[in-house]
């Protein structure tokens, strides 16, 4: 496993929507093919345009799937709030 930073922006007012797709059960299968769920930290900026969560990978590829808008599941609802994303792989020091 891998410790991973990604942070998403999203477009304006659809954080509702983003959270609503990330904690449905469609989007919690999604994200266990990818990540320990049990790991996963999150936070929200204070305007509800950026999200940021620290996840335990355990298949970088499927992450990859999952944002870049190849994975039918997320595509639909990310082309619709995100507007970007960075990833960061973590290393401890």
């Amino acid at each position: 496993m891998k410790d991973i930073l990604v942070v998403a922006m999203l477009k304006e007012g659809k954080f509702e929507k983003f959270m609503g797709f990330m904690q449905s059960e469609q989007g919690m299968n999604e994200r266990r093919k990818i990540a320990d769920l049990t790991k996963t930290l999150g936070t929200v900026s204070p305007d509800k345009s950026s999200v940021m969560f620290k996840i335990a990978v355990h298949d970088e590829d499927a992450l990859n799937t999952f944002l870049d808008g190849s994975n039918p599941v997320s595509k639909p609802i990310f082309d619709e709030v995100m507007v970007s994303y960075e990833i960061f792989e973590l290393n401890k020091v």
